[in-house]
């Protein structure tokens, strides 16, 4: 009788070590992914800080042709502080449709002036622009595969029991609004 009680005792502490080794694992690599995502969602707010940054060298650059279009500037101004005060993906997305929406009536505002789009600061900050939109997108490239792995890890068995029990919750993804879907139209003439 003893042997039977010593074996199924020891067999109940194999498994509770299972399930507590299995428990500590889950809990630890949720962490690791978790943080990952936070690190991805901060690499998206530094190139969208970057390109904020970028805009007063460039509105100072068009103001000195185009003063009379304070509307243009005043709309990228707001774009931007809305943009700094960001703080989750939701409020990020809004203010970054906000800002390509600024960018895109002063691009046509530029339009308007040759001499402007010939000048080699314009061009240089545009160039720094263009760079800053590709970094952007490739950031958020990345956070939404690390979102995606997260993801799938706390609904993963058994992995999405201790993600409930821990309040490990899904994440959000970077999702292209209606007005990117929008091609923009540039007029030469």
């Amino acid at each position: 009788m003893k042997k039977k009680g010593l074996i199924a005792l020891a067999v109940v502490i194999v498994v509770v070590l299972i399930l507590v080794g299995t428990g500590i694992s889950s809990y630890n690599e949720l962490v690791e992914d978790h943080e990952e995502v936070a690190a991805e969602q901060a690499n998206i707010e530094t190139y969208l800080q970057r390109r904020a940054d970028l805009i007063p060298n460039l509105v100072s650059t068009v103001k000195g042709y185009a003063a009379h279009e304070e509307e243009v500037f005043t709309a990228l101004a707001d774009a931007r502080a809305a943009l700094a005060g960001a703080s989750t993906v939701e409020e990020m997305n809004q203010a970054n449709d906000q800002l390509d929406s600024a960018l895109s009536r002063l691009l046509v505002v530029v339009e308007n002036y040759p001499e402007l789009k010939a000048d080699q600061q314009f061009i240089n900050l545009q160039d720094e622009l263009a760079g800053s939109e590709n970094r952007i997108a490739q950031a958020r490239n990345e956070y939404n595969e690390e979102v995606r792995e997260y993801n799938a890890e706390i609904r993963k068995f058994p992995t999405s029991i201790f993600a409930k029990m821990f309040g490990f919750e899904s994440a959000v993804y970077f999702e292209a609004t209606e007005a990117s879907q929008t091609v923009p139209t540039v007029d030469f003439d």
